[in-house]
Protein backbone atom coordinates (compact mmCIF):
# COMPACT_ATOMS: atom_id res chain seq x y z
CA UNK A 1 0.00 0.00 0.00
CA UNK A 2 1.64 3.46 -1.12
CA UNK A 3 1.21 5.90 2.09
CA UNK A 4 1.16 9.63 1.42
CA UNK A 5 4.13 11.74 2.61
CA UNK A 6 1.86 13.80 4.28
CA UNK A 7 0.37 11.26 6.57
CA UNK A 8 4.04 10.87 8.37
CA UNK A 9 6.00 14.15 8.12
CA UNK A 10 4.55 16.88 9.32
CA UNK A 11 4.88 20.21 7.38
CA UNK A 12 6.62 22.56 8.71
CA UNK A 13 8.68 26.19 8.22
CA UNK A 14 11.75 26.83 9.65
CA UNK A 15 13.55 29.70 9.16
CA UNK A 16 16.89 30.56 11.19
CA UNK A 17 17.00 34.41 12.18
CA UNK A 18 19.31 33.65 14.75
CA UNK A 19 23.43 33.76 13.97
CA UNK A 20 24.74 31.24 17.04
CA UNK A 21 28.28 31.85 17.49
CA UNK A 22 29.00 29.06 19.92
CA UNK A 23 32.88 28.05 22.02
CA UNK A 24 35.12 29.61 24.99
CA UNK A 25 35.52 32.83 24.99
CA UNK A 26 33.23 34.07 22.51
CA UNK A 27 32.05 37.20 24.30
CA UNK A 28 35.22 38.86 23.17
CA UNK A 29 33.77 38.97 20.02
CA UNK A 30 31.01 40.61 20.89
CA UNK A 31 32.33 44.15 19.34
CA UNK A 32 32.95 42.71 15.94
CA UNK A 33 29.64 41.20 16.22
CA UNK A 34 27.31 43.72 17.21
CA UNK A 35 29.29 46.80 15.47
CA UNK A 36 27.30 46.23 12.03
CA UNK A 37 23.83 46.98 13.36
CA UNK A 38 25.03 50.13 15.37
CA UNK A 39 26.79 52.33 17.23
CA UNK A 40 24.60 53.24 20.07
CA UNK A 41 24.32 49.84 22.06
CA UNK A 42 22.20 49.35 25.13
CA UNK A 43 22.95 46.61 27.15
CA UNK A 44 20.32 44.94 29.64
CA UNK A 45 21.66 43.17 32.34
CA UNK A 46 21.20 42.02 36.06
CA UNK A 47 23.69 43.20 39.29
CA UNK A 48 24.27 39.22 39.60
CA UNK A 49 25.50 39.30 36.22
CA UNK A 50 27.56 42.57 36.68
CA UNK A 51 29.12 41.60 40.10
CA UNK A 52 30.60 38.55 38.43
CA UNK A 53 32.55 40.43 35.75
CA UNK A 54 30.83 39.29 32.35
CA UNK A 55 28.94 42.13 31.77
CA UNK A 56 32.13 44.22 31.67
CA UNK A 57 33.75 41.99 29.71
CA UNK A 58 30.86 42.52 27.02
CA UNK A 59 30.68 46.49 27.49
CA UNK A 60 35.07 46.34 26.93
CA UNK A 61 35.01 44.59 23.89
CA UNK A 62 31.60 46.68 22.38
CA UNK A 63 33.63 50.17 23.74
CA UNK A 64 36.77 48.69 21.63
CA UNK A 65 34.64 48.38 18.41
CA UNK A 66 34.12 51.78 18.69
CA UNK A 67 30.28 51.40 20.03
CA UNK A 68 28.92 54.48 23.10
CA UNK A 69 27.60 51.68 25.36
CA UNK A 70 24.84 52.41 28.72
CA UNK A 71 24.16 49.49 30.80
CA UNK A 72 20.54 49.28 32.27
CA UNK A 73 21.32 47.00 35.09
CA UNK A 74 17.56 46.83 36.54
CA UNK A 75 16.72 42.98 35.08
CA UNK A 76 15.63 40.41 37.90
CA UNK A 77 14.53 37.09 38.06
CA UNK A 78 10.86 36.60 36.61
CA UNK A 79 11.16 40.30 34.88
CA UNK A 80 8.23 42.44 35.49
CA UNK A 81 6.06 45.20 33.46
CA UNK A 82 7.62 47.55 35.91
CA UNK A 83 11.29 46.30 35.44
CA UNK A 84 10.61 46.76 31.23
CA UNK A 85 8.75 50.30 31.99
CA UNK A 86 12.26 51.02 33.79
CA UNK A 87 13.92 50.00 30.98
CA UNK A 88 12.12 51.58 28.79
CA UNK A 89 12.54 55.14 30.08
CA UNK A 90 16.49 54.71 29.90
CA UNK A 91 15.98 53.39 26.17
CA UNK A 92 14.08 56.73 25.30
CA UNK A 93 16.66 59.17 26.86
CA UNK A 94 19.60 57.12 25.33
CA UNK A 95 17.94 55.99 21.78
CA UNK A 96 19.92 53.07 20.87
CA UNK A 97 20.44 51.38 17.06
CA UNK A 98 20.75 48.18 19.01
CA UNK A 99 19.71 45.96 22.39
CA UNK A 100 21.80 43.28 23.94
CA UNK A 101 20.88 41.08 26.59
CA UNK A 102 23.03 39.89 28.58
CA UNK A 103 23.05 37.80 31.15
CA UNK A 104 19.86 34.65 32.15
CA UNK A 105 16.66 34.42 30.48
CA UNK A 106 15.34 36.99 32.61
CA UNK A 107 17.82 39.78 30.76
CA UNK A 108 17.09 38.50 27.54
CA UNK A 109 13.70 38.49 28.02
CA UNK A 110 13.74 41.95 29.67
CA UNK A 111 15.35 43.46 26.52
CA UNK A 112 13.09 41.54 24.10
CA UNK A 113 10.16 43.45 26.63
CA UNK A 114 11.91 46.92 26.26
CA UNK A 115 12.58 46.72 22.42
CA UNK A 116 8.78 45.85 21.89
CA UNK A 117 7.64 49.01 23.70
CA UNK A 118 10.65 51.00 22.62
CA UNK A 119 9.73 50.03 18.91
CA UNK A 120 5.76 49.64 18.90
CA UNK A 121 4.66 51.53 22.22
CA UNK A 122 1.95 50.69 24.51
CA UNK A 123 2.48 48.68 27.40
CA UNK A 124 3.58 44.87 27.41
CA UNK A 125 0.03 43.61 27.91
CA UNK A 126 -0.36 44.35 24.16
CA UNK A 127 1.92 42.07 23.30
CA UNK A 128 1.17 39.27 24.86
CA UNK A 129 -0.27 36.52 22.65
CA UNK A 130 1.65 35.76 19.12
CA UNK A 131 2.54 38.32 16.35
CA UNK A 132 1.35 41.62 17.64
CA UNK A 133 4.49 43.89 17.26
CA UNK A 134 3.02 47.26 14.80
CA UNK A 135 6.31 47.54 13.26
CA UNK A 136 9.68 46.32 12.92
CA UNK A 137 12.19 45.89 16.30
CA UNK A 138 15.62 47.11 16.69
CA UNK A 139 18.02 44.67 16.26
CA UNK A 140 18.99 42.61 19.22
CA UNK A 141 22.22 40.27 20.76
CA UNK A 142 21.63 37.64 23.08
CA UNK A 143 24.40 36.50 25.15
CA UNK A 144 23.48 34.07 28.22
CA UNK A 145 25.14 33.05 31.35
CA UNK A 146 23.10 30.03 32.05
CA UNK A 147 22.11 27.63 30.12
CA UNK A 148 18.17 27.51 30.89
CA UNK A 149 15.56 29.14 28.94
CA UNK A 150 16.94 29.36 25.65
CA UNK A 151 15.71 32.37 25.40
CA UNK A 152 18.98 33.13 23.15
CA UNK A 153 17.31 31.31 19.94
CA UNK A 154 13.31 32.32 20.95
CA UNK A 155 11.03 35.12 19.22
CA UNK A 156 9.09 35.07 22.88
CA UNK A 157 9.48 37.40 25.38
CA UNK A 158 8.30 36.01 29.19
CA UNK A 159 6.85 39.26 31.67
CA UNK A 160 5.29 39.03 34.70
CA UNK A 161 2.79 41.71 35.81
CA UNK A 162 3.76 43.56 38.30
CA UNK A 163 0.58 43.75 40.32
CA UNK A 164 -1.21 40.38 38.91
CA UNK A 165 1.96 38.43 38.81
CA UNK A 166 0.32 36.57 35.86
CA UNK A 167 3.02 35.64 33.19
CA UNK A 168 2.87 36.93 29.66
CA UNK A 169 4.12 35.51 26.99
CA UNK A 170 4.63 37.88 24.20
CA UNK A 171 5.78 36.63 20.64
CA UNK A 172 6.99 37.73 17.49
CA UNK A 173 9.42 36.68 14.76
CA UNK A 174 10.56 40.04 14.53
CA UNK A 175 11.70 39.61 18.38
CA UNK A 176 14.38 37.47 17.31
CA UNK A 177 17.53 38.08 17.87
CA UNK A 178 19.90 38.73 15.50
CA UNK A 179 23.04 37.22 17.08
CA UNK A 180 23.40 34.60 20.37
CA UNK A 181 26.61 34.27 21.61
CA UNK A 182 27.03 31.22 23.31
CA UNK A 183 30.08 31.22 25.54
CA UNK A 184 30.49 28.17 28.45
CA UNK A 185 32.83 30.54 30.20
CA UNK A 186 30.32 32.19 31.16
CA UNK A 187 28.44 29.74 32.63
CA UNK A 188 31.19 28.60 35.49
CA UNK A 189 30.29 31.50 38.01
CA UNK A 190 26.57 30.84 37.97
CA UNK A 191 25.94 29.95 41.83
CA UNK A 192 25.19 26.07 42.23
CA UNK A 193 21.19 26.36 43.00
CA UNK A 194 21.21 28.55 39.60
CA UNK A 195 22.86 25.48 37.92
CA UNK A 196 20.25 23.30 39.20
CA UNK A 197 17.05 25.44 38.59
CA UNK A 198 18.27 26.35 35.13
CA UNK A 199 19.52 23.23 34.30
CA UNK A 200 15.87 21.53 35.14
CA UNK A 201 13.98 24.44 33.16
CA UNK A 202 16.05 23.30 30.13
CA UNK A 203 15.41 19.42 30.28
CA UNK A 204 12.03 20.55 30.74
CA UNK A 205 11.81 22.02 27.46
CA UNK A 206 13.69 19.32 25.82
CA UNK A 207 11.30 17.00 27.09
CA UNK A 208 7.92 18.60 26.36
CA UNK A 209 9.06 20.01 22.68
CA UNK A 210 9.48 16.13 21.49
CA UNK A 211 5.89 15.36 22.50
CA UNK A 212 4.05 18.63 21.50
CA UNK A 213 0.77 19.03 18.80
CA UNK A 214 2.97 21.24 16.90
CA UNK A 215 6.11 18.78 16.82
CA UNK A 216 7.79 18.30 13.18
CA UNK A 217 10.98 16.80 12.44
CA UNK A 218 12.88 20.14 12.70
CA UNK A 219 11.81 20.54 16.24
CA UNK A 220 12.42 17.12 16.72
CA UNK A 221 15.68 16.84 15.81
CA UNK A 222 16.66 19.57 18.20
CA UNK A 223 14.34 18.15 21.11
CA UNK A 224 16.50 14.66 20.70
CA UNK A 225 19.67 15.74 20.55
CA UNK A 226 19.19 18.81 23.62
CA UNK A 227 18.45 15.97 25.83
CA UNK A 228 20.96 13.79 25.02
CA UNK A 229 23.34 16.75 25.63
CA UNK A 230 21.52 17.56 29.03
CA UNK A 231 20.85 14.39 30.28
CA UNK A 232 24.31 13.09 29.87
CA UNK A 233 25.76 16.68 31.22
CA UNK A 234 23.59 17.57 34.38
CA UNK A 235 24.87 15.32 36.66
CA UNK A 236 28.37 16.27 36.06
CA UNK A 237 27.97 20.30 36.60
CA UNK A 238 25.98 19.94 39.77
CA UNK A 239 29.49 17.69 40.83
CA UNK A 240 31.98 19.07 39.14
CA UNK A 241 30.82 22.96 38.49
CA UNK A 242 34.32 23.54 36.72
CA UNK A 243 33.73 21.06 33.74
CA UNK A 244 33.63 23.51 31.18
CA UNK A 245 33.33 20.64 28.98
CA UNK A 246 29.80 19.55 30.29
CA UNK A 247 28.91 23.39 30.83
CA UNK A 248 29.46 23.77 27.13
CA UNK A 249 27.11 20.95 26.50
CA UNK A 250 24.41 22.17 28.95
CA UNK A 251 24.26 25.47 27.33
CA UNK A 252 24.34 24.30 23.52
CA UNK A 253 21.58 21.94 24.60
CA UNK A 254 19.17 24.84 26.51
CA UNK A 255 19.88 26.59 22.55
CA UNK A 256 18.93 23.88 21.08
CA UNK A 257 15.48 23.46 23.32
CA UNK A 258 15.33 27.09 23.07
CA UNK A 259 15.09 26.31 18.64
CA UNK A 260 12.69 23.23 19.43
CA UNK A 261 10.04 25.46 21.67
CA UNK A 262 10.48 28.12 18.78
CA UNK A 263 9.51 25.57 16.30
CA UNK A 264 7.14 23.17 17.99
CA UNK A 265 6.00 25.34 21.60
CA UNK A 266 5.35 23.93 25.38
CA UNK A 267 2.46 21.85 26.98
CA UNK A 268 1.26 21.16 30.00
CA UNK A 269 3.89 21.18 32.59
CA UNK A 270 4.63 24.52 31.81
CA UNK A 271 0.71 25.17 32.45
CA UNK A 272 0.75 23.73 35.55
CA UNK A 273 4.11 25.30 36.84
CA UNK A 274 2.89 29.12 36.15
CA UNK A 275 0.07 29.44 38.35
CA UNK A 276 2.76 27.98 41.31
CA UNK A 277 5.13 30.59 40.37
CA UNK A 278 2.56 33.14 40.06
CA UNK A 279 0.88 31.83 43.96
CA UNK A 280 3.51 30.91 45.37
CA UNK A 281 6.73 32.76 43.97
CA UNK A 282 8.04 29.45 43.33
CA UNK A 283 11.35 29.57 41.23
CA UNK A 284 10.35 28.20 37.45
CA UNK A 285 12.92 25.47 36.99
CA UNK A 286 11.89 24.13 40.38
CA UNK A 287 7.84 24.46 39.57
CA UNK A 288 8.43 22.57 36.30
CA UNK A 289 10.44 20.18 37.35
CA UNK A 290 8.49 18.66 40.14
CA UNK A 291 5.17 18.87 37.54
CA UNK A 292 6.86 17.46 34.66
CA UNK A 293 7.70 13.71 35.72
CA UNK A 294 3.15 13.63 36.59
CA UNK A 295 2.57 15.13 33.46
CA UNK A 296 5.21 12.35 31.47
CA UNK A 297 3.23 9.65 33.26
CA UNK A 298 -0.08 11.66 32.14
CA UNK A 299 0.38 11.92 28.46
CA UNK A 300 2.05 8.47 28.39
CA UNK A 301 -1.47 6.79 28.43
CA UNK A 302 -1.73 7.61 24.94
CA UNK A 303 1.70 8.53 23.79
CA UNK A 304 3.84 5.94 25.35
CA UNK A 305 6.17 5.75 21.71
CA UNK A 306 7.30 9.16 21.65
CA UNK A 307 8.61 8.35 25.34
CA UNK A 308 10.46 5.52 24.24
CA UNK A 309 11.89 6.93 21.34
CA UNK A 310 13.24 9.42 23.73
CA UNK A 311 14.60 6.82 26.20
CA UNK A 312 15.86 5.28 23.50
CA UNK A 313 17.73 7.98 22.05
CA UNK A 314 19.73 8.34 25.59
CA UNK A 315 22.90 6.96 27.32
CA UNK A 316 21.53 4.28 29.60
CA UNK A 317 23.43 5.07 32.35
CA UNK A 318 20.95 7.78 32.44
CA UNK A 319 18.38 5.50 33.81
CA UNK A 320 20.47 3.10 35.69
CA UNK A 321 18.37 3.53 39.08
CA UNK A 322 14.95 4.27 37.62
CA UNK A 323 12.05 2.14 38.35
CA UNK A 324 9.24 1.18 36.21
CA UNK A 325 8.27 -1.38 33.70
CA UNK A 326 7.31 0.64 31.32
CA UNK A 327 10.10 3.10 28.95
CA UNK A 328 8.14 6.40 30.24
CA UNK A 329 7.98 5.16 33.93
CA UNK A 330 11.81 5.07 33.87
CA UNK A 331 12.20 8.15 32.36
CA UNK A 332 9.75 9.68 34.55
CA UNK A 333 11.55 8.68 37.39
CA UNK A 334 14.78 9.60 35.73
CA UNK A 335 12.99 13.58 35.93
CA UNK A 336 12.36 12.99 39.29
CA UNK A 337 15.76 11.64 40.38
CA UNK A 338 17.54 14.65 38.27
CA UNK A 339 15.06 17.18 40.57
CA UNK A 340 16.14 15.29 43.72
CA UNK A 341 19.69 15.31 43.09
CA UNK A 342 19.47 19.33 42.46
CA UNK A 343 18.21 19.65 45.65
CA UNK A 344 14.77 20.46 44.80
CA UNK A 345 11.10 19.65 46.12
CA UNK A 346 9.44 16.33 44.26
CA UNK A 347 5.98 17.18 46.05
CA UNK A 348 3.64 19.82 46.33
CA UNK A 349 2.85 20.26 49.71
CA UNK A 350 6.86 20.70 50.30
CA UNK A 351 6.49 24.12 48.35
CA UNK A 352 3.52 25.22 50.97
CA UNK A 353 0.98 24.34 48.72
CA UNK A 354 -2.87 23.89 50.01
CA UNK A 355 -4.47 21.04 49.23
CA UNK A 356 -7.66 22.98 49.51
CA UNK A 357 -6.24 25.58 46.54
CA UNK A 358 -5.44 22.61 44.19
CA UNK A 359 -8.73 23.65 42.63
CA UNK A 360 -7.96 27.17 41.84
CA UNK A 361 -4.39 26.42 40.74
CA UNK A 362 -5.83 23.80 38.09
CA UNK A 363 -8.65 26.78 36.83
CA UNK A 364 -5.46 29.05 36.57
CA UNK A 365 -3.53 25.99 34.31
CA UNK A 366 -6.44 24.90 32.10
CA UNK A 367 -6.10 29.23 31.36
CA UNK A 368 -1.95 28.74 30.24
CA UNK A 369 -1.40 29.09 26.61
CA UNK A 370 0.91 26.37 26.55
CA UNK A 371 -1.60 23.31 27.37
CA UNK A 372 -3.04 23.67 24.36
CA UNK A 373 -0.13 21.99 23.03
CA UNK A 374 -0.10 19.08 25.24
CA UNK A 375 0.01 16.42 22.96
CA UNK A 376 -3.49 14.74 25.33
CA UNK A 377 -5.93 17.14 25.91
CA UNK A 378 -6.25 18.67 28.78
CA UNK A 379 -9.06 20.82 31.35
CA UNK A 380 -8.96 22.32 34.60
CA UNK A 381 -10.07 18.74 35.94
CA UNK A 382 -7.71 16.57 34.30
CA UNK A 383 -4.74 19.36 35.42
CA UNK A 384 -6.65 19.33 38.91
CA UNK A 385 -5.61 15.06 38.58
CA UNK A 386 -2.27 16.15 37.81
CA UNK A 387 -1.57 18.20 40.49
CA UNK A 388 -3.55 15.84 43.32
CA UNK A 389 -0.72 13.24 41.68
CA UNK A 390 2.03 15.67 42.85
CA UNK A 391 0.79 16.97 45.94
Amino acid sequence: MQVDVKDIIKPFDFEPRTRMVFGAGSIERLGELAIPFGNRVLVISDPGVVAAGHTQKGISSLEKAGAKVLLFDGAQENPTTANVESGLAVAKEFRPELIIGLGGGSSMDCAKGINFLYSCGGKIQDYWGVGKATSDLLPMVAIPTTSGTGSEMQSFALISDAESHVKMACGDKRASCKVAILDPELTLTQPSQVTALTGIDAISHALETFVTTKRNSMSSFFSKESWRLLASNFHQVLTDPNDLDARASMQLGAAFAGLAIENSMLGASHALANPLTAEYDTSHGQAVGLMLPHVIRFNAVEFEELYEELYDSCNPSNFADSKGDKKSDLLADAVQQFVRAAGLATQLNELGVEREKLGQLAGEAAKQWTGNFNPRPVDAESLLGIYEQAF
